[in-house]
Order: structure tokens, then C-alpha cells, then sequence
């Protein structure tokens, strides 16, 4: 399966009124017409890219922790439905 492919198929199965975040790296995979075409055409779509110059995970560590510290550690939460709202 190619880059495009797995993008239409997440297409297929979200709701049209929902908005896709994308967060990808820099790979040229990702930055080709026919992506640029496709996404341009769906501005539901949202492209995230990483910074070239640092670790795209360390990043993305970075924001889960904070997300925990700020939100997740300081709730009171008595159910998983308590915590997803």
C-alpha cells in the first residue's frame, strides 16, 4: 500500500465533518504533486510537518508529557467516560 492509498482510505472511513490532523515527517514521500493535489483538494485536512533540524518523537514525547502533567494528573476522573470528557 502507498502513501496515497493510505490516505484515502483513512478518508473513506472518517466523517465529513471531522477534521484530520496529519502530523508527518519531511520524507519526499510525502511532498509530492499528486499528495499536494489530493490534500489540497480536501481542506478538511490539516498537514502537520516535523522541523527537519530535531527528533520528530522527542517532540511528540514532549507534548504527551505535558498533556499529563497539565491535564490527565491534575483531574479527578471516575470513569473512562469522566476522562474523555
Amino acid at each position: 500500500m502507498g502513501f496515497l492509498d493510505f490516505l484515502k482510505r483513512i478518508d473513506a472511513e472518517m466523517p465529513d465533518d471531522l477534521d484530520v490532523h496529519l502530523v508527518l515527517d519531511n520524507y519526499a514521500t510525502h511532498k509530492t504533486t499528486t499528495i499536494k493535489t489530493w490534500l489540497a483538494r480536501r481542506l478538511h485536512w490539516h498537514v502537520h510537518f516535523t522541523p527537519t533540524s530535531t527528533s520528530w518523537i522527542n517532540q511528540v514525547e514532549r507534548w504527551f508529557a505535558e498533556l499529563t502533567r497539565k491535564q490527565l494528573r491534575r483531574g479527578v476522573h471516575r470513569s473512562t467516560t469522566a476522562l474523555e470528557a
